[in-house]
């Protein structure tokens, strides 16, 4: 592909395919903007994969305070009230944007949305697409505006590699091809790259999404928050297939329940039972994993021969490993799902490096707090996108200049790394492990090879978990079950990682297995 980047001077550079980024595109329309996907747009990001909704207060007894209400109880005493109200608030007009995008939400036959429950929340008031494909129809629509709309030029296979940086702020985007690199002049860049789930063995993410964007923040000097909180989704469907095909906690939100190889229903005497908050049930199935058991989430009673009219993408996966989920109960285990945590950003999306935006599970916007409520994440991308793309348009630059750039970093790749990720920062955690995975990572970080960038990111997110001493939503702590009363959220630098890393290795070093 040849570029001509002086065309492209000065345009906002969008780093993302998924709906973040799409929808932020969107939002800057008329604007001339350049939207950079590593892959074919449509393939390779976490949003074609969703196959929970967007969560919106559109029912009849339902509202934005009961929504907000629930999002404070997820979150788990970190969320930022303010942003939950917020978001919350612009919901419902977020799912009209969508449907003027040419989104194609479920109806009832007589024309209301069709609105489904999932778990922890108190209403039903999911709304999907496609039944169990949402994510995919909301990137075909979007994309579709995308490729319609002439300001948007779309840079396909092409990814960026680091941010430029000078005095403090953006000034260009290194990005490579398959055969060429350019350098990207703007003083206007957003990450809306995803998130971290390809760091880990078990996941839902695309193998590929393996904090890329993080890192990308990290070398620029950007502030990261809440780095520790990794939300592992109870019910992917167990098998070889990496990314695991997820099992809609929609299922369980239809009545489905949980059982081991006995039959035997092990979260009947919990609060909200399988609707319980995902971190609970998910150190619930890991628990039963962990002595010998198998878990399965059986549907053969609320669904039986109609979970594949009401879940079909789903039923066609557990198909093709062998389970009809009409007669049989699926095969079930956690897997790393979405991070809470992500670059630290204001209200309008705006990180601490002047010129560099992130929008959707790449930013920490403090809607999430320590543990995700279903079906938020979507809904936020779509909000907040609008609120990015008014906040970048309005830091207009004209200056005109070229970039030049002569260090180029490898592709990441995260592959060699990932066992020591994955049993270091699972669902149940300890120092010890911590401290000796922080050992393993720092001196692949600080050298120029593929898995340097995924193994900066899990550094920093082994030093976070090792800083919070308690256990709170998503992070649990084996040596710190208890709760701080006094817990807030957590910040944190590349610089100062990098020091309490170094401090860590020279202090303890790591022991012989």
């Amino acid at each position: 592909m040849s570029v001509d980047v002086q065309d492209l001077d000065g345009r906002p550079v969008i780093i993302g395919g998924g709906i973040a980024g799409l929808m932020t595109a969107l939002h800057l329309a008329p604007e001339p903007v350049v939207l950079l996907s590593n892959a074919l747009l449509g393939t390779g990001a976490c949003s074609e994969l969703a196959q929970g909704g967007l969560a919106a207060s559109l029912g009849r007894y339902d509202g934005p305070e009961l929504h907000l209400c629930d999002t404070l109880a997820a979150g788990d005493g970190l969320c930022d009230e303010a942003t939950v109200r917020r978001v919350v608030r612009a919901a419902p007009k977020a799912i009209k944007t969508l449907e003027r995008f040419g989104v194609a939400f479920d109806r009832h036959p007589d024309g209301p949305l069709r609105l489904g429950l999932e778990a922890a929340h108190s209403h039903r008031r999911i709304v999907h697409a496609a039944g169990d494909a949402t994510g995919s129809e909301l990137v075909r629509a979007l994309i579709a505006a995308v490729r319609r709309t002439a300001s948007i030029t779309i840079l396909e296979n092409m990814e960026a590699r680091r941010l430029i940086v000078e005095d403090g702020a953006i000034f260009g985007v290194l990005a490579a091809g398959c055969m060429d690199a350019v350098a990207l002049p703007t003083r206007r860049a957003v990450l809306a790259t995803g998130g971290i789930g390809g760091l880990f063995c078990d996941t839902t993410n695309p193998l590929g999404s393996c904090g890329h964007g993080l890192a990308l923040a990290a070398c620029a000097g950007a502030e990261l928050a809440d780095l520790e909180f990794v939300q592992f989704h109870p019910t992917a469907l167990a098998g070889p297939r990496r990314p695991m095909p997820l099992v809609s906690e929609a299922v369980r939100g239809e009545g489905a329940v949980l059982i081991d190889e006995r039959g035997e229903r092990f979260l009947a005497e919990t609060p909200g039972g399988e609707l319980a908050p995902r971190d609970v049930v998910a150190r619930a199935v890991w628990h039963q994993l962990a002595v010998g058991h198998r878990v399965f989430l059986d549907a053969r009673e609320c669904l039986g021969p109609r979970f594949g009219q009401r879940f079909p993408a789903i039923a066609h996966l557990c198909r093709e490993e062998g389970v009809d989920p009409a007669t049989d109960p699926i095969p079930v285990r956690p897997a790393a799902h979405y991070h809470m945590g992500g670059v630290a950003v204001d209200a309008a999306g705006r990180s601490s490096v002047e010129g560099l935006w992130a929008c959707g599970e790449v930013a920490c916007t403090g809607l999430h707090g320590a543990n995700r409520l279903a079906s938020n994440s979507l809904t936020e991308a779509a909000v907040t996108a609008s609120w990015v793309a008014e906040s970048v348009a309005g830091a207009l630059d004209t200056r005109r200049r070229r970039v030049y750039s002569t260090f180029m970093p490898p592709r990441p790749n995260a592959s060699c790394i990932r066992p020591v990720i994955s049993a270091a920062l699972g669902i149940i955690r300890d120092g010890e492990t911590l401290r000796d995975a922080v050992a393993t990572l720092l001196p692949i970080a600080v050298h120029n090879t593929a898995a340097s960038d995924p193994a900066l990111v899990a550094l920093m997110i082994a030093i976070s978990a090792l800083r919070r001493e308690e256990s709170r939503g998503s992070h649990y702590r084996s040596d710190f079950p208890g709760r701080d009363a006094d817990a807030r959220s957590s910040r944190l630098t590349l610089r100062s990682a990098m020091q309490a890393a170094v401090a860590l290795s020279w202090r303890a070093p790591r022991r012989n297995t």
